[in-house]
């Protein structure tokens, strides 16, 4: 199997490029930087995204193309000047993945595009599945939205299009994950804000068994969501992850000095939602970790 990943050097992508990693498969990077980067057995990094790159001429032919690039939604305060960043980001590189695919002869079987759950917006009583069809009217829920409308692009070509709504990705050493259990680590943790809001979660070991998943199942496409399938409040996030760690529960993170420091951003903090993964579980997918329990369990002991 011959795969395209373009943000192959990022937390998912690294995990994906393990996974496939293997005598069966080909994997080419795209990336602005190939000189950063040595080949290695299976894998191979191919400039793009460049004023002379022209990535379809080395690759030719592939099977499955993945698109996880776009700038991270955690690396800073949310101003006006990095909210277009954000969002041209994801459309500069969702084009670009087009136009490969439109150049080669010997169209992909499928094409893969990250999105998150952010596009239905937040809720603390609304539960969200892959039926509900009209997106949020929040900042990341316009950027999902857009993004998505423009991947479906691929559709046109005849591939088949999948919209992968990432939830929060539980890792020890990356994602959300590091930065919630710092306070507990510290002895200081607790709720944040009111400790009401949903947290949908999925273990990063089921998000690369469900990419697999999806490209091994011919009839999966549109968008897809990739959370476990029991939320927790933040509450109860909290307590179980201090459970994990041995650390007290027992302080409170108000919402007010959230918001001043992290602005807009502060909504992935402070709200969220209940979404559940309907497409998935349809379709015969049996998550590895299911409930939190174990999901931390395996990620701390």
């Amino acid at each position: 199997m011959r795969i395209m990943i373009a943000g192959g050097t990022g937390f998912v992508g690294r995990q994906l490029i393990d996974h496939f990693r293997n005598p069966e498969n080909m994997i080419y990077v795209l990336t602005r930087h190939p000189e950063k980067h040595k080949d290695e057995p299976y894998v191979k990094y191919i400039e793009w995204l460049t004023p002379d790159s022209q990535p379809e001429i080395p690759i030719q032919q592939v099977d499955v193309c993945i698109n996880l690039a776009g700038e991270s939604l955690n690396s800073g305060r949310w101003t006006e000047e990095r909210k277009r960043s954000i969002l041209e980001s994801r459309m500069t590189t969702t084009r670009e993945f087009i136009r490969i695919m439109d150049t080669l002869k010997t169209k992909p079987e499928v094409y893969i595009n990250a999105s998150a759950i952010g596009y239905y917006g937040t809720s603390t009583e609304k539960i969200f599945t892959e039926n509900t069809i009209v997106a949020g009217r929040d900042f990341l829920a316009e950027v999902c939205d857009v993004w998505e409308a423009e991947a479906q692009a691929a559709e046109e070509l005849g591939i088949r299009t999948v919209l992968t709504r990432f939830g929060l990705i539980l890792d020890r050493n990356n994602g959300v994950l590091p930065l919630f259990a710092l306070p507990y680590q510290m002895m200081v943790g607790g709720k944040v804000g009111s400790g009401e809001q949903w947290m949908s979660w999925i273990h990063i070991q089921d998000v690369v068994l469900a990419i697999d998943w999806i490209i091994q199942n011919k009839t999966i496409s549109g968008p897809v969501n990739f959370t476990a399938p029991k939320p927790k409040r933040n509450k109860d996030f909290g307590k179980k992850l201090a459970e994990t760690l041995n650390r007290p529960t027992w302080l409170s993170i108000p919402s007010t000095p959230v918001r001043i420091a992290l602005g807009d951003m502060s909504d992935l903090i402070l709200k969220g939602q209940y979404v559940l993964p309907r497409k998935l579980q349809d379709s015969g997918y049996s998550f590895k970790y299911r409930s939190l329990d174990r999901a931390l369990d395996n990620i701390y002991r």
